[in-house]
C-alpha cells in the first residue's frame, strides 16, 4: 500500500483511509517519507496532506502526533501545534516544555510553535534564547510564540543587533523582528538594508512582514523601491522565484506601470523588465519551477515588456547624482556615457569605481576618464582595477 500515493492524491477514500492509519498507527516511517519530499510536494498539495492528518485527529489518538516530532516540516508543524493545542492537558503542556528544554533541534521547532497556541510564561527565557538559533525554523516559532505571549523584552535586544557591524547578526534581527510581526521596526530595518552587504535578505523579510503593495501606498514608498530593487537583484538565484508571489510583483509593477510617472517608478521597472528576460532566457532558472510559478514569471515579463518605452534615459537622469539613494540601480540603466561621467569626481570611490566600469561596458572610456578618477581615489585597490581596465 503506497500511503504517500494515497494521501497525497485525489481519491477522497483512499487519503481519508491514509491520513488515519498514519494517525492512528503513528506511522513515524511514513510520516517521515512526506518530510523527505518537502522539497518535492507543491505547497497545495503539502497543505491538502496537513489538512487531510489534522482531520483524522481526535480526542483519543492525539498524542500519537508526539512520535512525528523527531521529524520536522514547516508543512505540517502549524496542524501538530494546533490539535496538540486543542486536545492537550497539563501533562501534553509539561512534555511540550521538556521538549523545548532538552529535545532535538526538530523537537525544539514543534514545541515552540506549540506554544505559539498555548500561553505559558515559563517557556519565554528558552524561547528567548533560541530565538537567534541557526536553525531558521526553531528561531522563527520561537519569535512567533514570544509574540502571542505578547513578551515585549526581547524587542529591545533585536534593535541592538540592528547596530551591529556584523551583517549576519543584522540579519538575524531582522529576522526575529519579521518573525515577531513587529511592524514599528519599519524604518530601523530600511536603515540597516541600505547599509548591508546582505540586503537582498533584508528586503524579503520586509516582504514578509508587511505587503509592498501597501507599503508603496505610505510615507515608506521610496523605501519599498529600494527593497523591491534588492530583491531584483537576487531573484532566481538566491531568492526563490516562488517568492514572486508572496511579493504580489504583478500587481505591484502593474501599480507603477499605471501611477504617476517618475524616475524612481521608470528604474525598478526597467530592472524588472531586464531580470524578467534574464529569467526566461535558458531553462536553468525555470527548470525546477512548479507551472504556477512559470506562468507568473512569463506573465510579469509579457506586463513589462508590453508597457515600457524603450528609452528613459531622459527619464531617469534626475537619479544620476552621487546623493540618490537610486544612483547604482540607475547607472546599470543608463546607455548615455556622458550623463555617467560626472560620478568620476564623486566623493564616493565605490561609486567612481562601478562608473569607470559601467562606462567601459559602454565602449566609451577613454584614458582622460581613467586619469580623472585616479584623481579621486586613494584606495589603493580600487586605483588598481581602474588602471587594469
Amino acid at each position: 500500500m503506497d500511503l504517500i500515493k494515497q494521501i497525497t492524491g485525489k481519491n477522497k477514500n483512499e487519503y481519508e483511509q491514509a491520513a488515519a492509519h498514519i494517525i492512528n498507527n503513528a506511522d513515524v516511517k511514513t510520516f517521515e517519507e512526506l518530510v523527505s519530499k518537502d522539497d518535492f510536494l507543491f505547497e497545495f498539495i503539502k497543505q491538502n496532506v496537513a489538512k487531510r492528518l489534522q482531520q483524522a485527529c481526535n480526542e483519543n489518538n492525539y498524542q500519537n502526533l508526539l512520535n512525528f516530532t523527531d521529524y520536522y516540516s514547516p508543512s505540517y508543524d502549524t496542524f501538530i501545534a494546533e490539535v496538540l493545542a486543542k486536545y492537550g492537558n497539563e501533562e501534553i503542556k509539561n512534555k511540550m516544555a521538556d521538549l523545548l528544554k532538552n529535545g532535538s533541534e526538530n523537537q525544539k521547532s514543534y514545541a515552540a510553535k506549540y506554544f505559539s497556541f498555548v500561553k505559558e510564561e515559563r517557556v519565554i527565557n528558552k524561547l528567548k534564547e533560541d530565538a537567534y538559533s541557526e536553525n531558521e525554523f526553531l528561531a522563527y516559532n520561537c519569535a512567533t510564540a514570544l509574540a502571542a505571549l505578547n513578551e515585549r523584552t526581547c524587542i529591545d535586544e533585536a534593535y541592538q543587533k540592528l547596530n551591529s557591524d556584523d551583517d549576519f547578526e543584522v540579519l538575524s534581527a531582522v529576522k526575529f523582528l519579521s518573525a515577531y510581526g513587529e511592524k514599528n521596526a519599519l524604518n530601523k530595518i530600511f536603515e540597516a538594508m541600505k547599509k548591508s552587504s546582505v540586503s537582498e535578505f533584508i528586503a524579503s523579510e520586509i516582504g514578509y512582514m508587511e505587503s509592498f503593495l501597501e507599503l508603496l501606498n505610505t510615507e515608506h514608498r521610496e523605501n519599498t523601491l529600494l527593497a523591491i530593487n534588492n530583491i531584483l537583484q537576487g531573484l532566481g538565484e538566491i531568492i526563490p522565484l516562488s517568492n514572486i508571489f508572496t511579493f504580489q510583483f504583478y500587481e505591484v509593477f502593474e501599480q507603477l506601470i499605471f501611477s504617476e510617472p517618475s524616475a524612481q517608478n521608470a528604474i525598478i521597472l526597467l530592472t524588472a523588465r531586464n531580470k524578467f528576460n534574464q529569467l526566461t532566457e535558458n531553462d536553468e532558472y525555470l527548470f525546477d519551477e512548479d507551472k504556477n510559478t512559470k506562468d507568473e514569471v512569463l506573465a510579469i515579463k509579457d506586463l513589462l515588456n508590453n508597457n515600457i518605452n524603450e528609452d528613459l534615459d531622459d527619464f531617469i537622469q534626475s537619479e544620476i547624482n552621487e546623493n540618490s539613494e537610486f544612483i547604482y540601480p540607475a547607472i546599470e540603466l543608463i546607455k548615455n556615457a556622458d550623463l555617467i561621467k560626472p560620478l568620476l569626481m564623486a566623493n564616493n570611490q565605490t561609486l567612481i569605481l562601478k562608473s569607470v566600469e559601467i562606462i567601459k561596458s559602454l565602449n566609451q572610456l577613454s584614458q582622460n576618464d581613467k586619469n580623472i578618477a585616479l584623481e579621486h581615489v586613494t584606495d589603493e585597490n580600487i586605483k588598481s582595477i581602474i588602471t587594469a581596465l
